[in-house]
């Protein structure tokens, strides 16, 4: 795995060159931006982030506000807020904690993410279980418990394989075997550098494994948007709670969102419904415009020419393209 992983590993922006010494903030950093997202998305995002702030403490010193708009489009936005929370515990810090049991005291940051800063950043010998190295040693040991069951018993066998002299490689190495050869669809068994030793290719299971559990359909979730506009073009928009679904990011005002259609509502001009899917339901929202004042107070007019300075996430805009 290692010789071809010195051959055929991937160039990444957060990758430290040969013989160059990993940085640790990149590593959180990437990693953090990689968590459901893909490479090809996270590349711009995570080029972005380090020229807007080029060390841990000057990403920690940042806003969130500055952060969630910096975030938009990568979507999961708990995941800026913990990573925000983590580089703040961390700039207190007399130093980057380099054991995954330590890296997990930081704010978001479980098994996955700290195995990875470990063995990436600091060497330590244990390896991140991710999409691609379920998928590699699922197949290699013909392992065909369903997911998420399956995910334990790739642990006890990557431990068994973690090297102790190049452990961030292996992990590495594991991730692009994963991403450029052991593929979801039409593994290309044919260059793979375990072939041999792959009991899921002897026993032609490769294009079966892993096991995924049965997927439930998703539920469909109803609520109604407010354009309250004035005289001057200005919207009236309100922040989200911090906890919860889009925690802290900006939004027009709205009903709730009920797994029951909403009745229409009179005193406004309906402009459309938007239709947007979260990880675990579809949501409908019927958006009105209205010249009525907001009843609320927990809110601020922003001018519509501006709203780019907002952390807005993507089912908001959605709702403001029917502005015009």
């Amino acid at each position: 795995m290692l010789r071809w992983y010195d051959q055929h590993a991937r160039t990444l922006p957060w990758r430290a060159l040969k013989g160059q010494q990993q940085n640790p903030y990149y590593v959180l950093l990437s990693e953090v931006m990689l968590q459901q997202t893909t490479v090809a998305t996270v590349k711009a995002y995570f080029e972005r982030f380090v020229d807007q702030w080029p060390t841990l403490n000057a990403m920690a010193q940042a806003s969130l506000d500055e952060i969630l708009v910096a975030w938009q489009g990568l979507g999961y936005y708990s995941r800026a807020r913990n990573l925000h929370k983590a580089l703040r515990q961390l700039s207190e810090q007399q130093s980057f904690p380099q054991a995954p049991d330590d890296l997990k005291k930081l704010s978001g940051v479980g098994d996955y993410t700290a195995n990875a800063v470990a063995a990436i950043a600091f060497n330590q010998a244990v390896v991140p279980i991710d999409g691609n190295v379920i998928r590699v040693l699922a197949r290699v040991f013909a392992l065909t418990q369903p997911l998420p069951m399956l995910k334990k018993t790739v642990a006890e066998k990557a431990l068994l394989l973690a090297d102790s002299d190049r452990p961030g490689d292996f992990a590495q190495s594991l991730m692009d075997l994963g991403s450029l050869v052991c593929r979801p669809q039409q593994p290309r068994c044919e260059i793979c550098p375990v072939v041999s030793m792959c009991v899921g290719y002897k026993e032609g299971l490769q294009q079966t494994l892993p096991v995924k559990a049965v997927k439930l359909p998703k539920p469909t979730r109803y609520g109604i948007a407010f354009l309250n506009v004035n005289e001057h073009r200005q919207i009236w928009l309100r922040r989200r709670p911090e906890k919860g679904l889009l925690g802290g990011m900006i939004e027009v005002p709205g009903t709730e969102w009920t797994e029951v259609p909403v009745e229409p509502v009179s005193g406004g001009l309906q402009r459309g419904v938007v239709k947007h899917t979260f990880t675990h339901f579809h949501l409908r929202l019927t958006v009105y415009k209205t010249n009525e004042m907001p009843q609320e107070t927990e809110g601020f007019w922003a001018d519509t020419n501006a709203l780019e300075r907002y952390a807005l996430p993507t089912v908001m805009k959605k709702v403001l393209s029917f502005l015009s």
